[in-house]
């Protein structure tokens, strides 16, 4: 599938003994990406997990740790969590977060608190589903000693990328990018004429709107696309798209890498549902 709405996906817990987070979630090829929520003063434990992590922020402010670092995330900003960083984000109490949510797919979508080890096995969303509503704390045996958390030596872990989604025009083609590892995340901005595809998609893709519309086709599917509409390319899948008129459109993507890809193809992905 091509196109998705997130306002027309089941919403998930997938974290309930980590964090407040909640969203619905599309599982690509290499990649979860999610639009979540967190209630204004929701937190998450400080924790880590083996897979890549990138939050681009919508709407709201948080406070995070990364690492042994503390910012101030304020919207249009990304915040790139490595492998085994340990991380938490809390909400301020001015209102609700929504961010934009990326993660590799060599491991699910489960945690582990920054006090514990990994698990021998990567956790399934039904595992920790099942204890937690059992009244099982799904974690570990605390013990600091074997936790892999990294805490601290990160650097720069937030690159701020838009003021706002609903600027002036633009004159020209603007695109800002953050490669980790095994994802890349770019705030793209496009004139209207403007036009973008490929015959065969290098990597996997999620473009996601935030002001604007595009004219889009994808694998021969064809679909106007507005605020909130989610485009996703697999990889070797034909699309393009441009922008009509002499509007501006605003999108993020989201974009596995060559070495992702690889690692994939060695060892197969995890499914969040049944690891």
């Amino acid at each position: 599938m091509a196109f998705y709405r997130f306002e027309q996906l089941q919403t998930h817990h997938f974290n309930p003994h980590l964090s407040s987070t909640q969203g619905p979630i599309i599982e690509g090829q290499h990649m979860f990406f999610r639009r979540v929520t967190k209630r204004a003063g929701g937190e998450s434990r400080l924790h880590y997990h083996p897979n890549e992590f990138m939050a681009f922020l919508l709407e709201g402010e948080f406070d995070a740790i990364i690492g042994d670092e503390r910012r101030r995330v304020r919207p249009g900003t990304l915040v790139h969590i490595p492998s085994n960083a340990q991380h938490s984000f809390t909400a301020t109490a001015a209102g609700d977060l929504k961010y934009l949510y990326l993660k590799d797919r060599t491991w699910t979508m489960i945690g582990a608190a920054a006090d514990e080890a990994l698990p021998e096995k990567a956790l399934t969303a039904t595992e920790v589903a099942q204890a937690h509503s059992a009244g099982r704390y799904p974690g570990q045996k605390k013990d600091p000693a074997a936790s892999r958390a990294i805490t601290g030596g990160l650097g720069n872990c937030c690159f701020p990328m838009a003021e706002r989604f609903d600027g002036s025009p633009v004159s020209g083609h603007h695109e800002q990018w953050v490669e980790g590892v095994n994802l890349t995340f770019g705030f793209v901005e496009s004139p209207g004429g403007h036009s973008a595809g490929e015959a065969s998609a290098r990597h996997e893709m999620f473009a996601y709107l935030l002001g604007g519309t595009m004219m889009t086709q994808v694998s021969g599917e064809e679909r106007r696309v507005e605020n909130g509409d989610v485009i996703h390319v697999a990889k070797g899948s034909a699309y393009q798209w441009s922008v009509p008129g002499k509007s501006t459109a605003r999108y993020t993507i989201a974009r596995s890498t060559s070495r992702l890809e690889a690692e994939i193809a060695r060892n197969g992905a995890f499914d969040n549902r049944r690891g």
